[in-house]
């Protein structure tokens, strides 16, 4: 009788192990917040921004949420070393940012998932490739544009190249090929 308890016991266990795990590691995923919440946060805590400038109709930008910004090595770096944004280059939403407002006047709902008018703030960063991952330092100082798709381990390197000012240290080509060469990934793919 004693050994049914216990077994009953063990298994309710594993099961809720199990359960917690599952949802643990699918539940990880970067904290995607507003460019108003970043000024905001940067007053308290500045960190280094990440924004994320992608289509509706981009394949590269849904592989890049699929594979790379899914990654837990990689969420886990972007969460603790960087304020991350999330910007559709074709959407309609109003942004407020470096005391200008931004908008897309040609923005037409029924093609909203096809490709539609470039809204104002695309144009203000430059933005003409998706997707795009612009990387800003704590004081809202543009530092770079990566455009592309970047696999987790792509990525990885402008992460660790940007969160801090190695970045400054990178003044040719070459200083950023020994830059590459001399860099240890964690990433397990």
């Amino acid at each position: 009788m004693q050994n049914d308890s216990y077994l009953r016991f063990k298994k309710y266990f594993l099961l809720v192990f199990f359960v917690l795990f599952f949802f643990k590691v699918q539940s990880q995923e970067i904290n995607w917040i507003s460019l108003e919440e970043v000024v905001e946060f940067q007053k308290t805590k500045p960190k280094n921004v990440i924004i994320d400038v992608y289509t509706n109709w981009c394949g590269p930008c849904k592989l890049m949420d699929k594979n790379t910004f899914s990654n837990p090595e990689i969420v886990d770096f972007i969460n603790k070393n960087y304020y991350a944004v999330k910007f559709n280059a074709e959407g309609n939403q109003t942004v407020s940012f470096m005391d200008r407002i931004f908008k897309n006047p040609n923005y037409d709902s029924s093609r909203a998932q096809k490709r539609n008018s470039s809204h104002e703030f695309t144009r203000f960063l430059g933005v003409n490739a998706y997707p795009s991952t612009l990387f800003f330092d704590s004081q809202l100082n543009y530092i770079s544009p990566v455009k592309g798709y970047l696999n987790p381990k792509q990525i990885e390197i402008y992460l660790h190249l940007f969160r801090d000012d190695k970045y400054k240290n990178i003044k040719s080509q070459e200083d950023f090929d020994g830059f590459v060469k001399n860099f240890k990934s964690k990433v397990n793919v």
